[in-house]
This record gives structure tokens, C-alpha cells and sequence, in this order.
């Protein structure tokens, strides 16, 4: 097949590129190299990808409908949408930048699909749509309308336009709710990257509340099976989470990261943040019934192979 990628030099958009070219793919990857954090990173994240024949990289905006006509002048299969302005924090302090590139660069790819017939869209949501809820798991027929950040909301109405456009003009849509993706490449502000950069500079880990609460975290691995999987099985409409199923606390995050970096951390307690939840938990029998995901990579061994990877790079 022929895949738009977009978002495609970031964290996950790299690893899910290298995988459609190893499985024989046509890969267009569209990336704006923006700074919301350093531009080489996502450079190096590319430079395998970069040496097929089978890949190709378009330089822009989603938000530039000219450059999308560009782009969608040949035509694709499937449009595997993860470009965003991701981070809860962030989007409490820029809520405007976030509804701009989140909705309205959603609605610009949802309308190249609807005017060039391309049938097939994968959506990259988020956990955060959950909101503060407290029981767990967290299921897909759970009720989304109580986000309690800026980010959240913008996944949330991007998962409703997508929805729209499946009724109203027939493109197969498979949503993707990803639960705290990790690994190699992660994005330098990410938790585990974070605390790992932090222990490595001698620095405090910072830590906020009271290490009490949990995420479902799911090595990048597991996610590119789940999102390859779904390119290449995106029929009807889905909604489906795509976690590992399992929570771990803060405080045992930073425990777990300092045994495989051997350094022993040194902690700063922080104030809770506006817009953290206390803890994500994802269902994924969903997932399991309609494309087969199921994670195969465990917390501690994720971890261990983050550390090797982040002490390679030192």
C-alpha cells in the first residue's frame, strides 16, 4: 500500500514508518519539524527511513491547505494521522495553538479524503480523553464528554469530526486511544525520558503529588503492532484502546529506571499539576477482537531496554 504518515518524524510516526517500509509499504512521511522540542531530534529519527526508495518525506504544515494539495495530489490507501500538539500541561497555557493544529488540521486531512475518495483513516487519539474518572479499566464505551484539559478535548472533538466524516461519506476509520507510550526516541519531556535525563545530570527527580499515582505505560512496540495492524485492517468505524493493560505508580516508575541506570535518584516533591488524572488503566479486549493487539512487552523489560537505549546515546 501507498500510507500518509503525518506527524511522521516524531516518536512514534518514525517507528511506525521504519515498520511499514520493512513490511513493504510505500511511505510518505509529512512532518513540519516544529520546536516543540529540538527539530534534530526528529531529523535523527528519520535518517534510516531516509535511505529506502520506498520513502518519501514531504516538509510542511497541516495547517497549510496549499501544501496539502501538494501532498494529496498522488494519491494514498490509508492516512495514518498522528501530528498534534501533545502535552497536558502545555495546553493549558496555549489552549488556542492546540484547538488550531489539533481540530482544524484534522478537519484539512479529513477534507483531502473526502475530495480524492481515499476510504481508509487511522486517527491517533489519547488516554486523556478519559478524563479524571477513577474506575478502571478504562473501557471505549466509556463517557468522554468530561475532559479536564485543553488536550484532552481537542483528542475528544477530533474523535467526533472523524466520526462525522465515516457517516457522512463512507472513509473507514479506526481511532486509536494511545495509553503513555515509551521507548527509544521518546520525546525529551516524557516521564520516563525525563526522569532518566535528570538522574544522568545529578539533577533532583522531580516529581509531582505524591508518587501515588499510575499510568498504563506501553512500550513503542506494542503501539506500532497495534497501528500496523490497523493500516492495514481499517474497516468500518472503531474506537479502540491501545495500552498494555496493566498500571505501575510513579514512585515504582522512578525505582524501576534508577535499578537500570544505577543511580540512586534523589527525589523533589512537587504540588499535583492541573489537568494530571490519577491513574489510566486500558481495556484492550476491543482491540484484541478486531485487529489482534495484544502487548507482548512488560514494564520492567521496556524500561530496561529505554535505559540501554539512553545510555548509548550518552
Amino acid at each position: 500500500m501507498k500510507i500518509l504518515v503525518t506527524g511522521g518524524a516524531g516518536f512514534i510516526g518514525s517507528h511506525l514508518c521504519d515498520r511499514l517500509l520493512g513490511r513493504g509499504h510505500t511511505v510518505v512521511c509529512l512532518d513540519n519539524f516544529n520546536d516543540f522540542y529540538d527539530p534534530q531530534i526528529k531529523r535523527r529519527n528519520i535518517q534510516d527511513a531516509q535511505k529506502s526508495p520506498n520513502y518519501t518525506l514531504a516538509t510542511g504544515d497541516i495547517l497549510d491547505t496549499a501544501f496539502l494539495d501538494s501532498v494529496f495530489a498522488e494519491s494514498f490507501d490509508v492516512v495514518v494521522h498522528l501530528a498534534a500538539y501533545a502535552g497536558v500541561r502545555p495546553s493549558i497555557d496555549n489552549p488556542s495553538l492546540y484547538q488550531k493544529v489539533n481540530l482544524e488540521g484534522t478537519v484539512n486531512l479529513l477534507e483531502q479524503c473526502r475530495r480524492r475518495d481515499i476510504k481508509k483513516f487511522v486517527f491517533a487519539s489519547s488516554s486523556s480523553v478519559y478524563g479524571g474518572r477513577t474506575e478502571v479499566p478504562f473501557r471505549e464505551s466509556d463517557n468522554i464528554m468530561k475532559p479536564i484539559s485543553p488536550y484532552a478535548a481537542t483528542k475528544a472533538a477530533g474523535e467526533a469530526i472523524c466520526h462525522s466524516y465515516h457517516h457522512l461519506f463512507g472513509i473507514q476509520m479506526h481511532l486509536l486511544r494511545f495509553f503513555t507510550v515509551y521507548g527509544p526516541r521518546q520525546r525529551p519531556e516524557m516521564a520516563i525520558h525525563l526522569f532518566a535525563r535528570q538522574l544522568l545530570e545529578g539533577k533532583p527527580v522531580r516529581l509531582f503529588g505524591d508518587g501515588e499515582s499510575s499510568r498504563d505505560y506501553t512500550y513503542i512496540d506494542d503501539i506500532i503492532d497495534g497501528v500496523t495492524a490497523c493500516t492495514e485492517n481499517c474497516h468500518g468505524f472503531e474506537v479502540l484502546n491501545l495500552g498494555g493493560s496493566r498500571t505501575t505508580s510513579l514512585k515504582r516508575l522512578v525505582e524501576m529506571i534508577s535499578e537500570q541506570m544505577g543511580i540512586a535518584p534523589v527525589i523533589e516533591w512537587l504540588p499535583n499539576q492541573p489537568g494530571d488524572v490519577p491513574i489510566t488503566f486500558a481495556d484492550v479486549s476491543r482491540a484484541k477482537a478486531v485487529v489482534g493487539y495484544e502487548p507482548q512487552v512488560p514494564i520492567e523489560e521496556g524500561v530496561r531496554r529505554f535505559c540501554q537505549w539512553k545510555k548509548a546515546l550518552q
